[in-house]
């Protein structure tokens, strides 16, 4: 079969063509980074429209959960509570932005069906869309962040400038966990269940409600959680702590092999997500 019999049974051009076609899909959407802003500021205002307080609902709930279990728990695991608090405070905020990226992931390109169906818009868009409209979320919440560290007096040894590292790392690693659940759901309907059971399960492995000291010798365990480096990278810093230098190698390694992975199989199949639809 000659080349051109080929394309026209399979519709392939090549491996190197897919390629240039993700990554043109990945310029495109940086060029239009303004549009994804758009979209997520507006899916944030649509949430809590007509609402007296508007997106500070994430912020109040957010805060009650805070105080609430950080107090609760505090008492049953005799901690105190200047301690405790911002501990909770710091790893709920964080811990919940990452899990809101990747749970919210699932409906990456299934929420925008109907776009992707009628326009030729770069389907990263809608996952910059998915990851800006949590940073948003996150955003609300840095004001329980900045009110814990300052009544606590954290503020004065916080090292603001190792917590934004670790922020970028936090982003880049859930970034391309949020597009990979995305892509398979779009071709497998039960992947969200399957994703917010993992995150529910991890939410109470990873220390946001317990001190990694409890775990005494078993402590090794965390070494294998990806999710406590990734909270712990911001978390650590703003608390007055030095983060393992490893935990920063593994988080940039991991976010690297994620994104290759991702990328690869996004370049495989994004052709096919709009007919997964």
């Amino acid at each position: 079969m000659d080349t051109a019999t080929h394309m026209l049974r399979t519709g392939q051009r090549g491996a190197l063509f897919q390629v240039n076609m993700a990554l043109r899909d990945l310029r495109s959407s940086v060029e239009r980074i303004g549009l994804a802003w758009s979209l997520a500021s507006h899916d944030v205002v649509a949430r809590y429209r007509g609402s007296i307080l508007g997106p500070f609902w994430i912020t109040l709930s957010m805060g009650l959960m805070v105080a609430g279990i950080g107090l609760l728990n505090a008492k049953l695991l005799n901690v105190a509570v200047p301690d405790f608090i911002p501990f909770v405070a710091l790893g709920i905020v964080f811990f919940g932005a990452i899990s809101g990226t990747v749970t919210e992931g699932c409906d990456t390109f299934v929420g925008a069906a109907g776009i992707l169906s009628q326009t030729s818009l770069p389907m990263f868009t809608f996952v910059w869309r998915t990851v800006l409209r949590n940073l948003i979320n996150l955003a609300h919440n840095m004001v329980i962040i900045v009110a814990v560290l300052v009544y606590y007096g954290f503020w004065r040894k916080a090292d603001v400038a190792s917590a934004a590292v670790g922020l970028v790392l936090l982003v880049a690693n859930s970034a391309w966990a949020a597009m990979l659940v995305g892509i398979f759901s779009a071709r497998f309907r039960d992947v969200p269940q399957i994703v917010q059971s993992l995150m529910q399960f991890a939410i109470f492995f990873t220390p946001v409600f317990w001190l990694p000291e409890r775990l005494g010798s078993s402590r090794f365990v965390l070494d294998f959680n990806p999710f406590y480096h990734l909270v712990e990278a911001v978390r650590a810093p703003l608390l007055g702590k030095q983060l393992e230098p490893h935990s920063y190698l593994m988080l940039a390694l991991m976010a690297l092999a994620g994104w290759g992975v991702t990328f690869a199989i996004f370049t495989r199949t994004r052709r096919r997500i709009v007919h997964y639809l």
